[in-house]
């Protein structure tokens, strides 16, 4: 991954920054041993036994805690910056996809607010029944805002009392154990008969599993804390890991101590068995309580940092005071639209219906982090040197795990979710956003490039039906360039090249590179590829001679030379010895030829003039090829039309002609042309045609330049003189 040379600065009145144990470890730890833990984990080894519960609780740390060594070895390789996964695929994949996760998992992670203050006002009720769910919901709400608003350092405090309150609720649960016989008879695999409040239907392992895996998405709390870290290069990595380490021993530990201390039957049916069987059920109420309070806390504090970072990025329109910090370094604007998002979802009373679209948005973060992994491990850059390196089967175990996840817990709301995400990168990469640092998408199809290079010189040439029109141009005068900008441009577009190489015979090499700069821009602004190079040389025709030649090893080398008359005589003679050359580097010479009246016109109608072509082998003259190539290039490009017409000596050869002509357009698929054969030498021909904004002819091998304009003249119109490469085949 490319190593940048900025990024966002830090925040104003935090210069020490947060800990290892502080910043990720503790929120980490307190969001993953949450309300699933204590509400859900009797259930899922009621439903499951022992060895299924065992096999949901390892498969959903597996997925988790392989994406945490991607996201731990990603993160020793860059000085990431503010929003977490963000930062992440920001600096590899480029902002358009961070952005495109990014804005869901901000939601997602405002969303979550509410859905943890329920779970909070749940347990707030086992206790007091008769207190209103509003008032405990909105107290509860306030109470969070009021710890995440005056500053993180004061949340992460707060935590601390939580982590001793999980710590109260896990001793308690012991002491419950001790003096306590596990005779209840071992269930390896359960009968899955599902939840009592739907009448224990039946449900499946995969169902159970959809149950537990929110349980372990709270892997990213202290990564998402990444702006606020002194080091998040070393904290992230081990304050994570860590907390995945002792969260999945304390499930493995209770998965064991459930399953021996308390029948299936009890376990499906009461959501409170911990608090029933600990030796004092207020210490595991509150630390349920605590958990949840916690959680929330740590949604409300991470949720504003990744939308500053969104906002700083302008991955949102007309976002720029949520850019800002307060002068003790806290995202208030971000903090008040956040609340304000969780506001209205505590007003809907209920969001267990887009729960799950939720937890896609969280698992579509977490295999992006993988994939960006995966991707920078298959480049091979130099760049990509992380401190914590891992095996490629880690991060493709990590993807594989995420996807799997999503459409087993909700097919529906995957699609949604996948949906979702792609919209908001259609709409960022309209925006056409600047990043302040560097990403390896360059890296990523330079190596898609190579690839398809190595695979192609494998295959061979692919003949007529590969070609397409790269031009050549070459270039003293900036200005005339600008002169034939919508010839070029019709002539290369959509799929085409241009390659224009400046030749600095008196101008400054640096000048004259600076100006093809912004004509090159401006042909890339339309939708045609362009590069621009300069040749220093003392004598015009040698030093693009040999510029043709260094472009003739590119594998995407030019293969049509583009010339406009000369102004001189000398230019003239130099002009004819490039166009001779040409066939030696397998290159078509088109010269235009501008009217200095009609110029090319309404940009509608093109005659193609054929010399009396063999018609037996009419498909093969290589100067035939090119022009109804190019002619047809054209004409989609103006929705215009094309002739075909030729002069011939007599009556007798007109019918032939004519059919010619006919077969000629069907064979090279050219729709609705329309055939002229005119009984007349060449220069009265032109005058008996229909009128035409461009004519082309064919070029001989030696230019006269005289019986150019002359033919120009008697045309009427803009002309394009077109002599083929061989490579050409307008019937492939």
């Amino acid at each position: 991954m490319a190593t940048e040379g900025t990024s966002l600065p830090e925040a104003p009145g935090r210069p020490e920054g947060y800990g290892t144990f502080e910043g990720v470890f503790v929120p980490t730890v307190v969001t993953i041993l949450g309300v699933v833990l204590f509400l859900r984990e009797g259930w899922v080894i009621g439903n499951a036994g022992l060895g299924g519960g065992l096999l949901v609780v390892l498969l959903a740390f597996m997925i988790t805690g392989t994406t945490a060594l991607s996201l731990s070895s990603v993160t020793t390789n860059i000085r990431i910056g503010a929003g977490g996964a963000y930062s992440v695929i920001a600096k590899s994949l480029g902002i358009e996809v961070a952005g495109s996760i990014g804005v869901p998992l901000y939601l997602a992670q405002s969303l979550v607010v509410a859905l943890y203050v329920f779970a909070f006002r749940e347990g707030w009720q086992a206790l007091f029944p008769t207190h209103p769910a509003f008032a405990v919901d909105f107290l509860m709400f306030a109470a969070v805002l009021a710890i995440a608003f005056v500053s993180a350092k004061f949340s992460f405090r707060v935590q601390y009392v939580v982590l001793a309150l999980l710590v109260a609720a896990f001793v308690s649960i012991a002491a419950g154990a001790v003096g306590v016989p596990f005779d209840e008879p071992l269930r390896i695999w359960g009968e899955f008969p599902g939840a009592p409040e739907d009448g224990f239907p039946g449900i499946g392992f995969w169902g159970v599993f959809a149950v537990f895996f929110p349980a372990v998405t709270g892997i990213m709390a202290g990564a998402n804390m990444s702006g606020e870290l002194a080091d998040p290069r070393r904290s992230i990595p081990r304050g994570t890991m860590a907390a995945i380490g002792v969260a999945l021993v304390v499930y493995l530990l209770l998965a064991v101590w459930l399953a021996r201390i308390a029948p299936p039957e009890e376990l499906v049916r009461n959501y409170t068995v911990m608090v029933d069987l600990s030796a004092w059920p207020p210490a595991v109420l509150a630390g349920l309580l605590g958990s949840a309070f916690s959680s929330a806390l740590a949604a409300l504090v991470g949720a504003p940092r990744i939308l500053q970072a969104l906002a700083a990025h302008r991955v949102l329109p007309g976002a720029g005071p949520l850019a800002r910090r307060s002068a003790s370094g806290e995202p208030r604007a971000a903090m008040l639209v956040t609340t304000g998002i969780v506001v209205f979802a505590l007003l809907l009373r209920e969001l267990n219906a887009v729960a799950p679209l939720i937890t896609m948005f969280f698992l579509i973060a977490y295999a992006m982090v993988n994939v960006v992994v995966l991707i920078e491990q298959r480049l091979g850059l130099v760049s990509f040197r992380p401190l914590l390196p891992i095996p490629p089967a880690v991060a493709l175990v990590g993807a594989a795990g995420c996807t799997l996840a999503m459409f087993i817990i909700n097919p529906i709301f995957s699609l949604v979710a996948v949906v979702v995400v792609l919209l908001v990168y259609g709409y960022l990469v309209r925006q056409r956003l600047d990043a302040p640092y560097g990403d390896v998408r360059s890296g990523l199809f330079q190596a898609v490039a190579e690839w398809g290079v190595k695979k192609a010189i494998r295959l061979g040439g692919g003949g007529g039906r590969s070609w397409k029109p790269n031009l050549l141009v070459p270039v003293e005068d900036v200005e005339e360039l600008r002169g034939t900008f919508r010839l070029i441009h019709d002539l290369a577009s959509p799929k085409g090249a241009l390659s224009i190489m400046g030749i600095a015979t008196e101008r400054r090499p640096d000048e004259l590179l600076a100006d093809l700069e912004i004509a090159g821009s401006q042909f890339r602004d339309e939708e045609v590829f362009a590069t621009w190079a300069v040749v220093e040389t003392d004598h015009y025709t040698a030093g693009f001679v040999a510029g043709m030649g260094a472009l003739r090893g590119a594998f995407f080398r030019p293969n049509t030379l583009f010339l406009t008359m000369p102004g001189d005589s000398d230019r003239a003679e130099g002009m004819r010895a490039i166009a001779a050359r040409a066939p030696d580097y397998d290159l078509g010479v088109v010269l235009f030829a501008d009217h200095p009246r009609a110029g090319i016109g309404r940009r509608r109608t093109i005659n193609v003039w054929l010399r009396n072509p063999d018609w037996e082998s009419a498909h093969e003259v290589a100067e035939l090829d090119l022009a109804l190539l190019l002619a047809y290039k054209l004409q989609q490009n103006w929705a215009g039309r094309i002739r075909l017409l030729t002069a011939v000596e007599s009556v007798e050869e007109k019918q032939e002609a004519t059919a010619n002509l006919t077969r000629l357009v069907d064979l090279a698929r050219i729709p609705a042309a329309e055939v002229y054969a005119i009984t007349a030498p060449l220069a009265q021909a032109l005058d008996r045609a229909p009128q035409a904004d461009l004519n082309i002819f064919g070029l001989p091998s030696e230019i006269d330049f005289d019986w150019v304009r002359t033919t120009m003249a008697a045309a009427g119109s803009a002309c394009l003189f077109v002599r083929g490469s061989g490579e050409e085949s307008a019937a492939a």
